[in-house]
């Protein structure tokens, strides 16, 4: 009876494990790329905040945070903020807002683009750099295109210029009731863009790397506060554990 019971536990924690890479797999076949980010690289969210306010900023907003917080965290002035990357905020305590209207953007697309304050937070950094690396061809959507790991997505691909034009190709079987079933096998570049695919990787990379860094901002304080708060209690449990001895050496 124990044992059922603790076989039921342990099947139940492998489900819950199981869970966040099973839904990712669901949305797109399993196709996952690795982000590998640095928060701590400056250098790179830099990159990031540029390619986010040129590209991503005029549809998407941050909105949860400031222009002038940004560039403390990432190493620039407040006036290098104001000359290259404020091109939709009136100050630099401003949040970072969007430059479409929302009615023409949900006549445009369908839907009102969503902020991408949280977005790497709640979906994971990894799934923003594989979504962002999988628009493929598919001259059936409005678009022209289709997005592996969310399909029927109505967002353009606004960096096709960068990566160019690849197409998914995709391998069958049949079952036994003779339906045919298609997997994803990979993607093929049919037509290049201005940057190889090493340097879109890097482009994406740091682009979610920033978006990674606007979903908590005191990430890297909170993480270096931890080692300390943990050794303090580590030091802290060692020395009770010494007085503890002291106090009991003599009692029999």
């Amino acid at each position: 009876m124990r044992t059922d019971r603790k076989s039921r536990i342990l099947a139940l924690v492998t489900a819950l494990v199981a869970l966040p890479g099973a839904a990712f797999a669901a949305g797109g076949g399993g196709h996952v790329e690795h982000a590998m980010n640095d928060v701590t690289n400056h250098a790179s969210l830099q990159r990031g905040a540029r390619n986010f306010v040129n590209y991503c900023l005029g549809c998407h907003s941050a909105k949860y945070v400031r222009y002038n917080r940004v560039a403390a965290d990432i190493g620039l002035t407040e006036q290098q903020m104001i000359d290259n990357l404020m091109f939709t905020g009136d100050s630099p305590h401003g949040t970072m807002r969007n430059g479409i209207n929302a009615d023409d953007a949900k006549r445009w697309f369908g839907v009102v683009p969503p902020d991408l304050s949280l977005i790497a937070r709640s979906k994971g950094a990894d799934y923003v750099y594989t979504f962002l690396k999988s628009f493929y061809a598919d001259p059936a959507k409005p678009t022209g295109v289709n997005n592996l790991a969310l399909p029927g997505t109505a967002m353009p691909h606004v960096l096709w210029e960068l990566q160019g034009t690849q197409e998914a190709v995709w391998e069958g079987e049949v079952d036994a009731q003779g339906n045919a079933r298609k997997h994803f096998k990979s993607f093929e570049l049919a037509v290049p863009g201005k940057l190889s695919p090493e340097e879109y990787d890097s482009f994406v990379r740091d682009t979610v790397n920033f978006l990674d860094y606007v979903g908590e901002p005191v990430q890297v304080k909170r993480q270096s506060l931890g080692f300390v708060v943990i050794s303090f209690l580590v030091f802290f449990t060692l020395l009770a554990y010494a007085l503890k001895k002291e106090y009991w050496k003599d009692v029999k």
